[in-house]
């Protein structure tokens, strides 16, 4: 408790996450611990230290999975968290808010889809090396979906809006780029950040679909042909916030 004396605001961004091969015995329970229990005890702090206010990078999965066509997530939609980490955030988001109604700590909730940038991890740099390396993907079929992106200084620049701004006390926001591509057109983006020609082959979604599932990766499949959009108008009228850097210039620093 000693740091948080005389601090203002706690953005709090610490969780388990990430978990590809989660050896816990209970996943559930151990997300739970971190990220719903132990985000609850730092929150329980601040509020006794006199703390303002507490953003909580929370995460798209409370909305659930996927979106469907021209149906994007809004920060209203009732929660539908399927998976253990987006239902240990979704608690700890509904936690917060009664944290929040009970001690007068002002509570900003941000959910961020995919986040990319220098440094990223994951799936989205082992697509970077692939397409470094010019090794061919089947991937340029996959035009008809539309997937919402956060580069990490556009997620920055929200969560400093927040800070401050009186509107975001005690609310829930959604974040992207504000320009949502589909799978073959996020490839296209990157290499175009690279100064390369994509090596995409146009293989149809469907016939990835089949063939991912005969393979039993089929959840992952569903990942790269479907949709997952969110609407960020609220957080623009609500906080007069415009994202500051677009895809192209985003997937350029990543790359870099």
């Amino acid at each position: 408790e000693s740091v948080l004396a005389g601090v203002d605001v706690v953005v709090h961004l610490a969780a388990r996450v990430h978990m590809m091969n989660d050896r816990a015995a209970d996943p559930l329970a151990e997300f739970r611990r971190v990220n719903t229990q132990g985000t609850l005890v730092l929150a329980e702090a601040a509020a006794r230290a006199g703390v303002k206010r507490f953003i909580f990078l929370s995460t798209v999965k409370v909305n659930g999975e996927a979106t469907l066509p021209g149906q994007p997530f809004r920060s209203t939609d009732a929660p539908q968290a399927s998976d253990p980490y987006g239902i240990s955030k979704q608690e700890a988001e509904a936690a917060l808010l009664e944290l929040a109604r009970t001690t007068g700590l002002e509570v900003t909730i941000i959910r961020p889809p995919l986040i990319y940038g220098p440094g990223v991890k994951g799936n989205f740099r082992s697509l970077i090396k692939a397409l470094r390396r010019g090794i061919p993907l089947p991937l340029g079929g996959i035009t008809g979906n539309l997937r919402s992106l956060v580069g990490v200084d556009n997620l920055i620049s929200l969560i400093s809006v927040s800070m401050t701004h009186p509107a975001a006390a005690n609310a829930t926001f959604l974040v992207s780029d504000g320009q949502d591509v589909s799978t073959t057109g996020l490839l296209q983006a990157l290499t175009r950040a690279m100064g390369l020609k994509p090596r995409l082959l146009p293989v149809p979604a469907g016939a990835i679909q089949l063939l991912a599932g005969l393979a039993g990766k089929k959840a992952a499949a569903d990942r790269l042909v479907g949709n997952l959009q969110v609407d960020i108008s609220d957080t623009r009228e609500k906080l007069g916030w415009t994202p500051p850097v677009s895809l192209d210039a985003g997937m350029k620093a990543a790359v870099d």
